[in-house]
C-alpha cells in the first residue's frame, strides 16, 4: 500500500509540473502569436535565393510554429505541400528572387506529394530562373525531386542511393497464437489483403501480383522521370540500379550522368554567390519557402469563390483512438468532414468545390456518411476531387460521386472491397486462469464478444453484412463512375491500382493535381473570374502543441502506473480497435 501512494504521489506531482511547464510554454507561445501577427509581409531583397530544406515527412498542409520563429530555433514551417506550392509559384513571380537551391537531407513521403513537388519546380524553371541541388548524400525521394534541378551536385563522400522499390509484410500468426488471441477474418475482394497479416505468414499470391503491378507502375513513373530530365537512357538508368552501384564510389553517379559535380557544401555555395555576382567571403542570401509564400500578393477578391477542402488521415468515428482514451499522433477523417461539406453546399458564395484527399479508408460507416455529403453537393454545385498519396478503399469510396477526379500518375487507389476483424482473447484469459460465463435473453444478444470463440451462426450473420456492404460500395462506385456493377466488381475486388492505370480503368477521369482540379472546377461551375477559398485552414501550432502536451502528460501518468504491463496492454488495444466492417488499404508507398 506504501509502494501505491509514492506511485500516486510521483504521479500527480509529475501531472503538476508538466502543467506548469504547459502553462509557461503557453505564455511565450502567446507573445510569439501576437508578435508574429504584428509583423508585415516578408519582402525579399536583391538577388534573394529560396532555399529548400528537404527533410522530414511531407504532408498536404502542417501548422505554423510561432514559438519556435519567435525563439529564432526555426524559419516556423515545417515542409507541406500546400506551402510549398505557394511559394514556389510567389518566387517564380517575384523579380528579386534569381532561383531556388535545394538541400537534400531525407525527405520522407508519399510519391504522389512529391510528384507534385516536382511538378511545380518543373513549372518555376519555365520562368528561366536556375534551380541547383545538393546533398551529402541523395534518398530516393530527395533524388526523385532533386533530379529536376538544372544543376546536381553531390559531396564527394556522398551517394545517389537509387535501389528500387521494395515491399515488405509483417505477419503475425505466429504472435498471435504466443499470446493467446484469434482473429476471426471476414471480407470479400480476392486482393483485399488488410487480413493478411492475422491469417498468413507470407504474401498471398494475389496479394503479390497485386503489390508487383502498381509498384512498378509508380517505379516507371519515376525511373521515366528522372531518365528524362537527366538525360540518360532506361538501360544505363538500370545498370545502375542493379549492380548495386549506389553503395559503391561517389563518382559512380558522375559516370552514370545522375550528379554533375563533386562538390562540398561551401563549394555549390560559392557558385551560387558567383552566379549572383556575390563576393566569396559575403553571405548567401537565402530566404525560407515559409517566407517566400508571405510574400504580399495583391490580387483581386472576386465573389465567386472555389472552396479547396482537405480530407487527410484514417477514416474513423469521432472520438475514436487506437487506444480508447489514449493519445494518439494519427490523423483522422470523421463526420465533421461531412458537416464541413454540407456548409460549402449551403454557401451561395461558394459555386465549386474541390476535395483534396488523402486517405487509406477505414470506417465503411462513416465513408458512407461522407460519401451522402459528396452527392448531395454534386446535386447543385461542382464538386472535383484531388487525390493526393492515396486515395483508396474508404478514401476511394468517398471519391466516387464527385464530378470528376483527378489523380498523381503515382496515387494509390481503388481497393474496392471490405474486410471486419473480430478478436478472440480466451486465449489470453486460459493463460492466466480465467473464464468467464454470461446470463442473456436473446440469441445474439452476446455477439462480438471478445471473451470467447464466435459461434458458425454468428460468423454467417457477419460474413453476411460484410457481403452486403461490399455490394453497397460496388452500387455506389458504378452510380457515380457511369459503369455497372459487373464492370465495378472486375476491377474491384480490393484490389490497389496506382493512378495511371486508375485512368486508364475508369478510375480517375485525369492525372493532376490541385491545380488541375481546381482549374476543372471552375470550369465545370462556369466561372472566369473567381478566387480560391481554403474551407478548412489547419490549426495553428500553439493548439496542436497545447493538445499534444497534455496528451503525453496523459501517456506518462499510465505508463507509470502500468510500468512494463503497459506495453502489452498497447499491443492488445490496437488489435482490438481495429475491428468491425472497414473499407480500408494497409499498403503505403513512400519514397525515403
Amino acid at each position: 500500500m506504501k509502494q501505491f501512494f509514492k506511485t500516486v504521489f510521483a504521479s500527480a506531482f509529475g501531472v503538476l509540473i508538466a502543467a506548469g511547464v504547459i502553462i509557461l510554454v503557453g505564455v511565450f507561445m502567446i507573445i510569439g502569436l501576437v508578435s508574429s501577427s504584428s509583423e508585415s509581409a516578408y519582402k525579399p531583397k536583391d538577388d534573394t535565393i529560396m532555399k529548400i530544406d528537404l527533410k522530414g515527412s511531407f504532408p498536404d498542409q502542417s501548422a505554423s510554429n510561432s514559438f519556435s520563429e519567435l525563439l529564432g530555433l526555426a524559419e516556423g514551417n515545417s515542409l507541406s505541400l500546400n506551402q510549398m506550392t505557394q511559394a514556389i509559384r510567389r518566387a517564380k513571380r517575384n523579380d528579386k528572387i534569381k532561383g531556388i537551391y535545394i538541400e537534400a537531407n531525407g525527405i520522407s513521403s508519399g510519391v504522389a506529394n512529391l510528384q507534385a513537388l516536382r511538378k511545380e519546380l518543373a513549372d518555376f524553371k519555365e520562368s528561366g530562373k536556375f534551380i541547383y541541388a545538393y546533398g551529402d548524400s541523395y534518398s530516393q525521394g530527395d533524388y526523385y525531386v532533386c533530379s529536376i534541378a538544372d544543376s546536381v551536385f553531390l559531396n564527394p563522400l556522398g551517394s545517389v542511393a537509387l535501389v528500387g522499390l521494395a515491399s515488405q509484410g509483417m505477419f503475425f500468426v505466429e504472435l498471435s497464437e504466443k499470446i493467446g488471441v484469434k482473429m476471426e477474418i471476414f471480407k470479400v475482394g480476392t486482393y483485399k489483403s488488410a487480413v493478411e497479416p492475422f491469417i498468413e505468414k507470407k504474401f498471398s499470391e494475389a496479394n503479390r501480383e497485386q503489390i508487383n503491378s502498381y509498384m512498378g507502375s509508380i517505379w516507371g513513373s519515376i525511373t521515366s522521370a528522372i531518365e528524362e530530365s537527366r538525360e540518360i537512357q532506361a538501360d544505363s538508368l538500370n545498370s545502375y540500379l542493379n549492380n548495386g552501384l549506389a553503395m559503391g564510389e561517389a563518382t559512380n553517379a558522375i559516370a552514370y550522368k545522375l550528379a554533375d559535380q563533386l562538390c562540398y557544401r561551401f563549394e555549390v555555395e560559392n557558385k551560387l554567390k558567383a552566379l549572383l555576382g556575390q563576393e566569396a567571403e559575403s553571405k548567401l542570401k537565402t530566404a525560407s519557402p515559409a517566407k517566400v509564400a508571405s510574400i504580399e500578393v495583391k490580387e483581386k477578391e472576386h465573389k465567386d469563390k472555389v472552396a479547396l477542402l482537405y480530407a487527410e488521415g484514417t477514416i474513423k468515428e469521432k472520438g475514436s483512438s487506437t487506444i480508447p482514451g489514449m493519445p494518439s499522433d494519427e490523423t483522422v477523417i470523421n463526420e465533421e468532414l461531412a458537416v464541413q461539406i454540407r456548409k460549402l453546399q449551403f454557401d451561395e458564395s461558394v459555386k465549386a468545390v474541390v476535395l483534396r484527399v488523402n486517405s487509406p479508408g477505414g470506417s465503411a460507416y462513416i465513408s458512407e456518411q461522407i460519401w451522402k455529403a459528396v452527392v448531395d453537393l454534386k446535386a447543385v454545385k461542382p464538386i472535383v476531387i484531388s487525390m493526393g498519396n492515396l486515395a483508396a478503399s474508404g478514401g476511394y469510396y468517398i471519391s466516387c460521386g464527385a464530378s470528376k477526379i483527378f489523380a498523381e500518375p503515382t496515387t494509390l487507389t481503388g481497393s474496392i472491397g471490405v474486410y471486419g476483424m473480430f478478436p478472440n482473447f480466451s486465449g489470453i484469459l486460459g493463460k492466466i486462469g480465467v473464464t468467464t460465463d454470461i446470463v442473456k435473453t436473446n440469441t445474439y444478444s452476446d455477439l462480438g464478444d471478445d471473451l470467447r470463440p464466435m459461434r458458425e451462426d454468428e460468423k454467417a450473420l457477419i460474413q453476411k453484412s460484410v457481403e452486403s456492404t461490399y455490394a453497397l460500395f460496388l452500387k455506389r462506385c458504378a452510380e457515380g463512375r457511369g459503369k455497372t456493377v459487373e464492370e465495378i466488381n472486375v476491377i474491384g475486388q480490393g484490389r490497389v491500382w496506382s493512378g495511371e492505370q486508375g485512368v486508364e480503368l475508369g478510375l480517375v477521369d485525369e492525372l493532376g493535381g490541385i491545380r488541375e482540379a481546381l482549374k476543372s472546377a471552375a470550369e465545370l461551375a462556369e466561372l472566369t473570374d473567381y478566387s480560391v477559398m481554403l474551407a478548412d485552414a489547419p490549426k495553428d501550432f500553439f493548439t496542436k502543441m497545447m493538445e499534444k502536451k497534455l496528451d503525453e502528460v496523459k501517456l506518462s501518468v499510465i505508463k507509470s502506473v502500468m510500468g512494463e504491463e503497459y506495453t502489452l496492454f498497447r499491443t492488445i488495444n490496437r488489435m482490438k480497435n481495429e475491428t468491425g466492417i472497414l473499407a480500408r488499404i494497409p499498403h503505403e508507398m513512400e519514397l525515403n
